[in-house]
């Protein structure tokens, strides 16, 4: 699953240093890895801009070949980049599985001592032991140091727990190597997807990490808000096992996109976006279907995206084929150039996951900007929910539901949209109708 030979030892070179990774142990039911870190001091000061010969001592004499800190983030991408993004070609059930697993970092520096690790570690569910080391084991009377080793055991998948330590660390250690931009903004949400936004230290963790930037780290938070409100990509394996479960009795996902893909050849389109595409069910539809020679997702949850993207197969596809699809990060609160052009749009139980400020955004961002000249709509018919036993009064089928409309309230929204933005609607039910709840899904279709 680390994508590395355990019968022998493999090194890296990289620009601080080498890496190196060895199995210390290996059996049928216990494989240890260990990834060590080589920092060169001296290479490090001359690959530093500004940085000249004859320096201060102390770019020299420092603590960074000794520690975890932001090398090891770096080296781990480096070496463990496949598996930090949960992808193997000939285990990926394994590495879909959450196993029993122990990860030991050994001397992370944290100034704010044992609380701050606790409140960084903790919340993510493992059993987290920590050992404080004193400054200089031959003189104990200098005290305890900065230093600690913490083991994390519990049950995870491999990229969860790689990628948990690649944000702490350097949070933890708040002394990042290089400079601090938007790219590590980027990177820090890319690797904190779906549980960065739900961390209860996420402001102290964006702070830190960001080197105390607050102009960086505040535009971090705003948009680990946004994705955790916007599209369902951040949920989307949670709402398949809840929504998908209290549904399946009627096979409602079936029904929703063979609906959409009749919609979709009525209108002619060849060209199709599917916002808020999440890992990628109505996707796959599309690109079994010749009529459509253009095929682009778009998702919030970068997670999202990479289970489509293997769910799908792109790495293995033809040519010909994976010219047809493409898959793209983005959100529906800003507008987007590559939105425009397409021939229909799709927005397949998105809206229930938006506030109503986000929920106008996207308005303006798919009718008023993109403008594709078909837009297909669907939701839950609120309405129909009583016909589901497991659900309580007033209860929403999904968690992270803003709202769920019922018929008339739908209708209403859609025709106001329309008539704003130039479009005509119909509506469509989808699934089998009840006498008096209508169906269980609604679906809009507006064209120009």
């Amino acid at each position: 699953m680390l994508h590395k030979n355990p019968s022998r030892a493999h090194s890296f070179d990289l620009p601080f240093g080498k890496a190196h990774v060895f199995y210390s142990q290996l059996s049928a039911d216990h494989s240890e890895a260990c990834l060590l870190l080589d920092v060169d001091p001296v290479a490090l000061v001359r690959g530093t801009p500004g940085s000249r010969e004859g320096g201060s001592l102390d770019q020299y004499v420092n603590d960074r070949p000794y520690v975890a800190s932001s090398f090891l983030s770096v080296a781990m991408s480096r070496v463990f980049g496949t598996a930090m993004n949960g992808r193997s070609k000939e285990r990926q059930n394994l590495a879909d599985e959450k196993l029993d697993i122990e990860a030991v970092i050994t001397a992370v520096p944290c100034n704010a001592g044992e609380p701050l690790l606790r409140r960084l570690f903790d919340p993510l569910g493992y059993a987290v032991d920590i050992q404080h080391h004193i400054l200089d084991e031959q003189f104990p009377e200098w005290g305890e140091g900065l230093y600690y080793t913490v083991r994390l055991r519990g049950r995870a998948r491999l990229q969860d727990i790689l990628t948990h330590i690649y944000v702490l660390v350097p949070a933890l250690d708040a002394e990042k190597h290089y400079w601090v931009g938007k790219d590590e903004v980027e990177k820090l949400l890319r690797k904190g997807e779906g549980w960065l936004a739900g961390h209860p230290e996420k402001g102290t963790i964006a702070e830190r990490y960001l080197r105390f930037d607050r102009r960086l780290a505040s535009e971090a938070l705003a948009r680990l808000l946004e994705d955790g409100a916007d599209d369902p990509g951040i949920v989307e394996t949670m709402q398949e096992k809840e929504e998908e479960s209290l549904e399946a009795p009627v096979k409602l996902w079936e029904q929703r996109l063979a609906a959409v893909l009749s919609v979709l050849h009525a209108a002619g389109a060849r060209s199709v976006v599917d916002l808020g595409c999440g890992q990628g069910k109505l996707l796959k539809v599309l690109l079994e279907d010749r009529a459509f020679d253009r095929i682009v997702g778009m998702d919030v949850s970068w997670r999202s995206l990479e289970t489509a993207h293997r769910r799908l197969y792109l790495d293995r596809m033809p040519e010909a084929q994976r010219k047809r699809i493409d898959l793209i990060h983005g959100s529906l609160m800003y507008r987007d150039q590559r939105l425009h052009g397409f021939d229909a749009a799709t927005l397949i139980e998105v809206i229930e996951h938006l506030d109503p400020p986000r929920l106008a955004a996207c308005e303006r961002v798919v009718f008023e900007q993109a403008q594709p000249g078909t837009v297909i709509v669907t939701t839950p018919n609120a309405e129909y929910n009583g016909v589901f036993a497991t659900l309580l009064a007033g209860e929403f089928r999904h968690k992270d539901h803003r709202f769920e409309w019922t018929r008339q309230q739908f209708a209403a929204w859609a025709t106001a949209v329309g008539d704003r933005f130039g479009y005509r609607v119909r509506f469509v039910p989808v699934g089998s109708e009840h006498p008096s709840f209508g169906a269980p899904t609604q679906m809009g279709v507006f064209t120009k």
